[in-house]
């Protein structure tokens, strides 16, 4: 028996490409003698449809796309996710379908049992959780068919609260009564740099507990902040990882069932380097996110800092120089060496770039709100004033060439409100917020890693709003070092102020990091999408009371 992995590129309600996509494919692999091809979780409509589940013209459309697929598959069984009603009169009124085709028909349907409803996943909201298990069986072998996480009800989480096992069912433990010979595990699982080990960790350590090979295909591109990696895998039955596919790539592969119980480990397998990933990641989310709007180009306020500077280099990688511009937007407190570095990765990069002074527009408010300030000292209002001007002229120049702005702000910035609401923060999409500034700084030496792209100075001047003389972003926060094990604690862990502090932190700084975390969850809630690289991005997968005193 040849079975094939389908590792595609879906788009979410564009029913007619995915058909296609997966048709295709089908076609081109039946022509080599697969016997079974197997595509991932939800691939019909694309993941996550979110609440277009709700709508039944939807779910139709669902329907006679599958239907559509189904007569291509003559010769040929393929295996397909999608949202299937659910006939029975109580229940959700979905259910989250694995479903095989065959012969112009559906010949076999699992459905999900494990409906993840923890970070950005909500899946309960639409879907009934199955309650039986069947195997399917095909050329006189057994098909034990899960859906994502029916394959991961015992799997590590990143703090002490949560429980190993989160489900009190095991759907691989009832299939395996039916003594399958191969678990097929269809995905559709976003990507995180802290958990790609562990991913592969739970289709070996089931590999191994059943002692039968297990196959997943996991889909690849990007769908607005969720990017998903690909690297479907397949593992023998001594839970050894003969091969896995491309990570942030398409990919179709067929293998023998021969091939894959003989057990032999494919000795060029390695796993990327963790800021190769995290690279690769943000090229393909603003790669689709422009692809799958319909948007063309992009505009990055470039400061000569360096997320700005990381910025335009993912721009350009994702979209091509001739869809990038860059403006330059030097004030009073600019320094030299801040616009020279500018000028000098927009020529390496030989993008557009325009410079326009803020200073008319910046000294035309300080004149016209004097009346108001008489008296008062100038403080953070004159900062901010400078960063929505710069906002201003981004948005008026996206507005007369429609290329959508490209917020530049980090992670670390984020998290703890530094930043202007309605001017640094502003823009489209985020591409770096879900970056710890710390990990800005490894983007940039891989970036450089054969030649310097992203120019030293910028590199390793000390980072500054350039908001007023002499400014330090040390001024007002902890060394980044410092604030990023914190925030990564706090965030990602889940960790509160007291565990924080007996690992080893200052318990002054934890209290005022944690501090100002909580009081900008109001910035955050109206920032733009945030591209999710980590177990924990703003935005989805964080949802915090906004009126809230804990």
């Amino acid at each position: 028996m040849k079975i094939t992995i389908a590792q595609l590129n879906y788009h979410i309600g564009n029913f007619d490409r995915n058909r296609d996509l997966i048709c295709n494919t089908i076609k081109k692999v039946k022509s080599e003698g697969s016997d079974l091809v197997v595509f991932s979780e939800l691939c019909i409509p694309g993941y996550p449809p979110l609440d277009l589940l709700d709508r039944l013209d939807f779910i139709e459309k669902c329907r006679t796309t599958v239907n559509e697929i189904a007569k291509e598959c003559t010769g040929i069984v393929a295996i397909v996710g999608s949202p299937t009603l659910n006939t029975k009169p109580e229940g959700k009124k979905l259910f989250n379908s694995a479903l095989v085709l065959s012969e112009g028909e559906i010949i076999f349907s699992a459905n999900k049992a494990l409906l993840p409803t923890y970070d950005i996943f909500d899946e309960y909201r639409h879907f009934e959780p199955e309650n039986r298990f069947t195997v399917f069986s095909f050329k006189g072998k057994k098909l034990a068919i899960t859906i994502c996480e029916d394959l991961w009800d015992e799997q590590p989480f990143d703090n002490e609260f949560e429980k190993t096992r989160l489900y009190t069912v095991s759907p691989m433990e009832e299939l395996s009564k039916q003594n399958p010979d191969i678990i097929i595990n269809i995905s559709a699982s976003p990507f995180s740099y802290s958990k790609v080990e562990a991913k592969e960790n739970i289709f070996r350590s089931k590999a191994k507990k059943y002692k039968i090979p297990v196959i997943s295909v996991n889909q690849v591109g990007a769908n607005t902040e969720l990017i998903f990696d690909g690297a479907s895998l397949v593992v023998n039955g001594k839970g050894e990882i003969i091969d896995r596919l491309p990570f942030f790539e398409e990919a179709v592969k067929t293998y023998s069932l021969e091939e894959v119980n003989s057990g032999t480990t494919n000795v060029n397998y390695t796993r990327p380097a963790t800021i190769s990933l995290i690279h690769s990641a943000l090229v393909l989310g603003i790669r689709d996110y422009f692809a799958k709007s319909g948007l063309k180009s992009g505009i990055v306020g470039l400061s000569g800092g360096i997320d700005s500077a990381i910025c335009l280099y993912l721009a350009t990688e994702a979209l091509g120089n001739k869809n990038v511009r860059a403006v330059l937007m030097p004030s009073r407190y600019s320094s030299d060496h801040s616009v020279n570095d500018a000028i000098a990765l927009a020529k390496t990069l030989n993008v557009q770039y325009d410079i326009v002074n803020i200073e008319k527009p910046f000294s035309a408010f300080e004149d016209v709100l004097s009346p108001l300030f008489n008296g008062k000292n100038k403080d953070v209002t004159e900062e901010n004033i400078q960063a929505r001007v710069r906002a201003i002229l981004l948005m008026a120049i996206s507005n007369k060439y429609g290329c959508i702005v490209l917020n530049t702000s980090n992670k670390s910035e984020t998290a703890v409100g530094y930043g202007t609401l309605y001017g640094d923060m502003a823009g489209g999409l985020s591409v770096i917020g879900d970056v710890y500034k710390t990990d800005v700084y490894k983007l940039s030496e891989y970036i450089n890693r054969e030649k310097t792209i992203i120019p030293e100075n910028t590199i390793n001047k000390a980072p500054s709003a350039e908001l007023r003389p002499d400014q330090r972003d040390t001024d007002s926060l902890p060394d980044y070092d410092k604030l990023d094990a914190i925030l990564y604690q706090y965030i990602e862990l889940q960790n509160p102020a007291g565990k924080i502090i007996s690992e080893g932190s200052d318990k002054d700084i934890v209290n005022k990091v944690i501090s100002m975390i909580d009081f900008n969850e109001y910035k955050r809630y109206q920032a733009p999408p945030v591209l999710r690289i980590s177990s924990k991005a703003f935005g989805a997968g964080r949802r915090m009371p906004l009126v809230a005193r804990y």
